[in-house]
């Protein structure tokens, strides 16, 4: 498990951006945090590390975005209007935790992985690669970021 301060947005960004270049193929990135804890700028710095240029906001509406144009597709879900995973399911969003092609980050990711690490192993369809991140807030520019790898 590691951690990090992050100062400011430009720092979570640039975190997140470091994260999009690391990324492979089937990787899913599952976030925790309250309202405004900074999950969504996180994820504006991995679709740049990606490559991608489009503008990205929360899905928390759509409850899925999806980019291309960079070198790996993102999928960027937000499970914050929905509570079980039975409504997960009914909306279609399972497909995207079964070996997705890109790099699928999920906002509110404890509606379906639950919230104890591990517990994504016993998730059908899982694909093997899951960087757990935990985002709190400190101050009002600064965020605790936690995170831990689990798979392959």
């Amino acid at each position: 498990m590691a951690t990090m301060i992050s100062k400011s947005p430009e720092e979570t960004l640039s975190l997140g951006d470091q994260w999009g270049q690391e990324a492979k193929a089937g990787w899913v990135i599952a976030l925790t945090g309250d309202l405004g804890a900074g999950k969504t700028q996180l994820v504006k710095g991995i679709a740049r590390g990606l490559g991608i240029t489009n503008r990205v906001h929360s899905p928390t509406f759509t409850l899925v975005n999806e980019y291309a144009g960079g070198r790996l597709p993102l999928a960027h879900l937000d499970l914050y209007r929905l509570e079980t995973r039975e409504q997960i399911v009914a909306a279609g969003l399972e497909q995207y935790f079964d070996c997705p092609k890109g790099v699928v980050v999920v906002e509110w990711a404890e509606r379906w992985f639950g919230g104890t690490p591990g517990s994504e192993s016993r998730v059908p369809g899982w694909p093997g690669r899951m960087r757990r991140v935990k985002i709190e807030t400190v101050s009002e520019t600064e965020r605790l970021i936690i995170y831990e790898n689990s798979g392959a």
